[in-house]
């Protein structure tokens, strides 16, 4: 198996070094880390041709992920999954066949894309010797927190708000974790995290507020890079935001491709499209409204649970990664959001859990407006699977 490449990690803020031998949570400044590799040996041997023979999952990139040794590796089977043509979308958005493609998230285990992060953050919890994890979540990283928790043979301590989908509960207590339901919001379940963390010495996993999350993430940028081929890189992503992960991280990966040499050194990169609910978009109000930082949304209500987050710890790195791909956010209202669920499902056959609804939602926005404009391509990251959510069944 190819090595890690992995350097050190970075404070995203003053850009000091920290020694990623060891475990960390945010740096000296209270800022995320991110990890950095030594991209010119990377580039060595990660390539097109090399990936042919390797493994069909994430750690197929394994240069650029940060598990040094074989034996850490906690797997469930995460990442490869498709990417999906997308023609009967398409034509009832009135756009061509090959314009609108969906990446179809809820194949992972626990069905949903964070497995990517959690696999990642679990492995490096194993390998650096972690007592045990911990971590806040709307319902799905817990649930994937869980199960590789459970798989790596580690204490886990989830909390999360009482009224997150009961399926999702019941997810987290089946692997085995310990599971506490709290009044509010997710914010709410990470004071509750960093009390227990202070007090058993966990290791807190919550978004961005650890360094390795990101990096299971950032796989996904990865993927679209080898599955479109010699076509490029798409020119739109539309990506569910809540907590901003995935835009990060895949505009890290695509910055590390271009380090790289992976990406001719005039192609474009996507332009990166967060949608949200109107009744919770804090990214968006500082993007319309131009501000540098995302005020934290009152009274945040919406029933996409996984977008359902008020205060964004790492929102000027969200902010960044839009402006600087020349991107924008979106808000959409909830029957928005289930007529997206509903027609991924009849039109793709997709079983989309409403932030995959949502991203349909924000295309039909970009397609009204003129955004997306003749001959582009667009690619919506349906994020989980529909089966958490019987509700939003007709």
């Amino acid at each position: 198996m190819i090595g890690s490449t992995l350097d050190h990690l970075e404070c995203s803020s003053t850009g000091e070094r920290h020694d990623a031998t060891r475990l960390h949570t945010t740096s000296r400044a209270g800022r995320p880390l991110l990890a950095r590799y030594d991209l010119e040996r990377a580039a060595a041997t990660l390539s097109r041709e090399t990936l042919r023979g390797r493994r069909w999952d994430l750690w197929r990139y394994a240069e650029v992920l940060p598990v040094q040794r074989r034996e850490n590796i906690v797997t469930l089977g995460e990442g490869a999954t498709p990417l999906l043509d997308a023609p009967g979308l398409a034509g009832a958005l009135g756009l061509p066949e090959g314009s609108v493609w969906v990446k179809d998230e809820g194949r992972n285990p626990t069905g949903t894309f964070k497995a990517r992060g959690l696999a990642l953050a679990v492995s490096r919890a194993k390998e650096l010797g972690a007592a045990g994890v911990a971590v806040p979540t709307a319902g799905n990283a817990g649930a994937a927190a869980a199960a590789y928790a459970a798989r790596a043979d580690l204490p886990c301590f989830v909390a999360m708000p009482r009224d997150a989908p009961p399926a999702v509960a019941a997810e987290v207590r089946a692997f085995g974790a310990e599971l506490e339901l709290v009044d509010g919001l997710i914010h709410d379940a990470g004071r509750r995290v960093a009390e227990v963390v202070a007090a058993r010495g966990l290791l807190d996993l919550a978004t961005l507020r650890e360094p390795y999350r990101a990096e299971g993430k950032k796989t996904m940028g990865y993927e679209l890079w080898e599955q479109l081929g010699d076509g490029g890189l798409p020119e739109v992503i539309v990506y569910p935001t809540g907590g901003g992960t995935g835009l990060i991280g895949m505009w890290k990966a695509f910055a590390e491709l271009a380090a790289m040499g992976l990406l001719p050194a005039d192609a474009p990169l996507p332009r990166m499209v967060a949608v949200q609910s109107t009744g919770c978009a804090p990214v968006v109000r500082a993007v319309e409204q131009g501000d540098a930082r995302c005020d934290p949304w009152d009274e945040a209500s919406t029933l996409a649970p996984g977008i359902r987050v008020p205060r964004v710890f790492a929102d000027d790195l969200v902010l960044a990664a839009l402006r600087e791909s020349g991107g924008t956010a979106l808000a959409v209202p909830d029957e928005e959001i289930v007529r997206g669920v509903r027609d991924l499902a009849r039109l793709e056959g997709v079983d989309a859990s409403p932030e995959g609804g949502a991203t349909l939602a924000g295309l039909r926005r970009l397609v009204a407006s003129g955004a997306l404009a003749p001959g582009e391509r667009a690619v919506l990251f349906v994020c989980g699977t529909g089966l958490k959510h019987p509700e939003l069944r007709p």
